[in-house]
């Protein structure tokens, strides 16, 4: 019998932080505090080699239940779509127009942080109504 492992969610991108404050504000996460020794993250920041300046940034679960998300600079943009993507999970248990308004309303407030609105994904036979979504740098998502 394995033990479950905690994980973390590492996103490639051009700016770390710009990206992961937009996930911040998506999940309800947090930036955790800077690490011993510095105020802030701009003085942790300023004491690393210029090259590695602005190279990374963290957000976290305040409650400590969801992964931690890394956010790492990359120097090729994104060119194809993401292979794994995050599923934002606003309309648990809902169903038929309760759940597109929960989508909507989230898409709105999402497109109005720097989100971009994909195809909205209608309910069939099998599956519920999501809607497609990018984030600030282009990467996929879905509201489900």
């Amino acid at each position: 019998m394995s033990s479950i492992k905690q994980f973390q969610v590492t996103f490639d991108c051009a700016d770390p932080e710009r990206v992961a404050r937009f996930w911040c504000e998506v999940l309800g996460y947090v930036v955790p505090p800077p690490p011993d020794g510095f105020a802030t993250w701009d003085d942790y920041d300023r004491s690393l080699p210029p090259e590695r300046q602005g190279s990374g940034f963290v957000c976290m679960d305040p409650s400590g239940v969801g992964p931690r998300m890394y956010f790492q600079r990359v120097p090729e943009g994104k060119v194809v779509k993401n292979r794994v993507h995050l599923d934002v999970r606003v309309g648990t248990g809902l169903v038929g127009e309760e759940r597109l308004a929960a989508l909507e309303a989230e898409c709105v407030r999402l497109v109005a942080l720097g989100a971009v609105r994909g195809r909205l994904l209608v309910a069939d036979d099998y599956n519920e109504s999501c809607q497609l979504m990018q984030d600030i740098e282009g990467n996929e998502f879905c509201l489900d």
